[in-house]
């Protein structure tokens, strides 16, 4: 199939065809083929080697405990926030539309969101990276913001920091020298955590994909879904089952053989482009493995993904509450605005304190994760509010505008598609 959707590519391209005046019906057949599930290789990568020789991992400190929990952000985080809020208003919301019906992030975007350096805060000075310790909080501050824009979009820009931010926290010596050089230069590689499967109740504990052991190495056999810009992604940081060990990571390059991809769209995130990712016999390195196969390196992972996720959710809500705020004081009935009916204003209300109590939680976790203490009852909160009360606020966002919440003129039924997809994804984003 791949081959046959890359002769047509060709086919469609030629001159001929276009003489013949044939060229739309072609094109048409090829963008067929794809929303109908054609299969292609992996992106043609770079070539990822040492750009240096490291003596061992270069990871970043976690940060100094005050022990206080103060919100307030610091300096460096305020113009930080201020800089990704402002791209995000300029750039992500007003694409936002264009790139949930064409299904993929418009033209120069990601590379103008890769200017923002969101990578580099994540990696080592040593490493070319601009980072001295770790970062949750900034990462949660600047997906939020990034989300109050669009959440699919934003999903998009942070995929590649997902992969970074592992092999920095994770990543042998080896490994980060041959994969992190890329993610400081100006050319940043798409990357993509692949964690999700397409199976019910889906458990990122207990993947269907599965790794055995070779003489050199491994071999991956398996799907993953709804993994972002998959099409275009260079690298992958795989989640499965290592007989005999349980759930582990490996780094898979696009062009490994055996590497497919498949478009995906799903009700929510379009803007994110997700795909699935087939493996078939993929023959991996020994050197693939991240973390040594670590139990608690892949449940940090998930933890951490979770976290993202409800940072994610938080900057969506706020959107729709934004959004909905001078709509009801703007929008008139029997002679006053709605926002004066008692079930209007208290519907609002309930966004608002939902929100407070979900950015609370998140940024606790965040806290503490970046800190180095114990955070897995903080998350585990963080990702309940997140699943239920993001679908709820968007959900009541599409009821307050009662029949524009239907119409794609306004942005909150979109919102609320995204919102609905935080209680199942696993993966994607990492803090």
């Amino acid at each position: 199939m791949g081959l046959g959707l890359s002769a047509l590519t060709r086919l469609a391209g030629s001159k001929v065809i276009e003489r013949a005046g044939l060229r739309k019906p072609v094109q048409n057949l090829v963008s067929a083929g794809t929303r109908n599930g054609f299969r292609v290789a992996g992106a043609a990568g770079r070539t990822f080697k040492s750009a240096q020789k490291l003596g061992k991992p270069a990871r970043l400190a976690p940060a100094e405990d005050t022990g206080l929990f103060d919100l307030t952000p610091s300096e460096d985080q305020q113009l930080i926030v201020e800089t990704v809020t402002e791209f995000a208003a300029e750039q992500l919301r007003p694409a936002a539309a264009d790139a949930d019906a064409k299904l993929q992030a418009p033209e120069g975007l990601l590379s103008r969101a890769a200017e923002l350096g969101i990578t580099l805060v994540g990696i080592p000075e040593e490493l070319g990276g601009v980072g001295t310790e770790r970062s949750v909080v900034t990462n949660a501050l600047v997906a939020e913001a990034l989300a109050h824009g669009d959440l699919g979009l934003a999903v998009a820009v942070l995929a590649p920091s997902a992969v970074s931010t592992a092999l920095v926290s994770y990543g042998d010596e080896q490994q980060q020298a041959d994969y992190l050089p890329a993610f400081v230069g100006e050319n940043v590689p798409a990357a993509a955590l692949a964690l999700q499967e397409r199976t019910a109740l889906f458990d990122p504990f207990k993947p269907a994909t599965k790794a055995r052991r070779t003489p050199k190495g491994y071999q991956l056999d398996g799907v993953k879904s709804l993994v972002p810009r998959a099409a275009d992604a260079e690298l992958f940081i795989v989640s499965a089952d290592l007989e005999g060990r349980g759930p582990a990571l490996f780094l898979v390059e696009s062009s490994n053989a055996g590497v497919t991809i498949e478009s995906e769209p799903a009700m929510g995130l379009r803007g994110a482009a997700t795909g699935k990712l087939h493996l078939e016999k993929v023959a991996l390195p020994a050197g693939a493995l991240l973390g040594g196969g670590k139990a608690e390196v892949f449940t940090e992972v998930v933890r951490l993904s979770r976290l993202g996720w409800a940072a994610l959710a938080a900057g969506t809500a706020k959107a729709v509450l934004d959004y909905v705020v001078p709509y009801v004081n703007e929008r008139k009935a029997f002679g006053e605005p709605v926002s004066h009916r008692q079930a209007v204003a208290f519907s609002v209300a309930d966004i608002a304190i939902e929100l407070e109590g979900l950015r609370l939680v998140t940024l606790r976790a965040a806290s503490r994760a970046e800190q180095g203490k114990p955070y897995a009852r903080e998350v585990a909160l963080a990702r309940k509010l997140a699943a239920d009360k993001g679908m709820q606020i968007g959900s009541a966002g599409v009821q307050l505008l009662g029949g524009h919440g239907f119409v794609k003129e306004h942005p909150v039924e979109r919102w609320y598609r995204d919102l609905r997809a935080i209680g199942v994804m696993e993966g994607a984003v990492l803090l």
